[in-house]
């Protein structure tokens, strides 16, 4: 019998392409983890029963029993009714009011608790991260798209119903630009990482003289988030025009964040904030200068997270309720 009884739980990261599971112990250590292939075209009850079988087995390989299992959590990405384990909608895996919870439970007998991803990483950043020791944290995860989590209090904020705090889709511009969700000005059109490809290949487009051009192989499909920052680390001007243009609608977002929840810490994920100081300085400036009541009230650092690829396990084992001596 494993000294560790009681003492841990399963993180279930669900993605489009693929499953991380990991068994999460004291501390939110990770003790073991494993991957499969989502297969998103299958249908849902094909791929619950793989990632209940697969993480029956990873506790087993582990020396653990069921019953040494406090539960499992599962971040999901779409709207989820978190009170019912039901993924309502999710595009990235093309499900439609899925109980998810009801049936992970038949391969995996424990306590499921089932919550949007963006959240799970926001909570994985507060019990185990950049935001850790902080009872009331923001989350902006800057990827395909934007998503992001409120914690209050040491707990998720979902709004009073499914669906609420998605952080991407609060409007910051009056531009036109169209956004996934099929609004205009959203937060994702501009400060999404895909939107600063999309605009560094269309700056390239109209100045092949830019070292854009060069960092990409002449070839925009080449074109990453990451050529922007190293174009202008090079003086070329239009990476400092994308760069500053980038950091100013990802500012003006944030500061309305600050403005309306006041949180302790204000965390930053995605592959695009490998950038570290060079995207969190100017933004912490940004908002000395702009929040409200900056010169009189607490204004929340901006922080890069920390739970890097093991973010969406230990964010999804979160979920699951601990007592403070186990």
């Amino acid at each position: 019998m494993s000294d560790n009884k009681n003492k841990v739980v399963v993180g279930i990261d669900l993605g489009g392409t693929g499953i991380k599971i990991g068994i999460v112990g004291k501390d939110y250590g990770l003790i073991a983890q494993t991957s499969i292939p989502t297969g998103a075209q299958r249908p849902y009850e094909e791929i619950i029963a793989d990632m209940g079988k697969t993480a029956a087995a990873l506790l087993e390989e582990n020396g653990f029993e069921i019953k040494d299992c406090l539960g499992a959590g599962v971040g999901s990405p779409g709207t989820v009714d978190s009170s019912t384990g039901v993924v309502l909608y999710s595009n990235n895996i093309r499900w439609d009011n899925v109980p998810l919870a009801e049936e992970l439970r038949k391969y995996l007998p424990v306590p499921v608790y089932v919550n949007n991803d963006a959240n799970c990483a926001a909570l994985g950043e507060v019990v185990k991260g950049a935001a850790k020791g902080c009872r009331n944290a923001a989350f902006l995860t800057l990827g395909t798209g934007v998503g992001g989590g409120i914690v209050i209090d040491g707990k998720i904020f979902e709004g009073g119903h499914p669906g609420g705090v998605e952080l991407g889709h609060i409007r910051i511009r009056s531009d036109g630009r169209t956004c996934t969700c099929g609004r205009a000005d959203c937060l994702e059109a501009y400060a999404s990482a895909s939107a600063l490809i999309d605009d560094a290949k269309k700056m390239a487009e109209h100045h092949p003289e830019s070292k854009l051009w060069e960092l990409c192989g002449h070839d925009l499909e080449n074109m990453n988030a990451k050529i922007p920052f190293d174009a202008a680390e090079a003086g070329d001007a239009c990476g400092k025009t994308l760069v500053e243009n980038y950091i100013e609608y990802l500012a003006d977002g944030i500061t309305d964040l600050a403005n309306i929840f006041r949180p302790d810490i204000i965390v930053l994920g995605g592959g695009i904030c490998a950038q570290g100081k060079k995207l969190t300085d100017p933004l912490n400036q940004y908002l000395k200068e702009n929040c409200f009541g900056a010169s009189i009230a607490y204004v929340p650092q901006v922080v890069i997270a920390q739970n890097g690829n093991d973010a969406g396990i230990i964010g999804a084992a979160s979920l699951v309720p601990r007592k403070e001596n186990q």
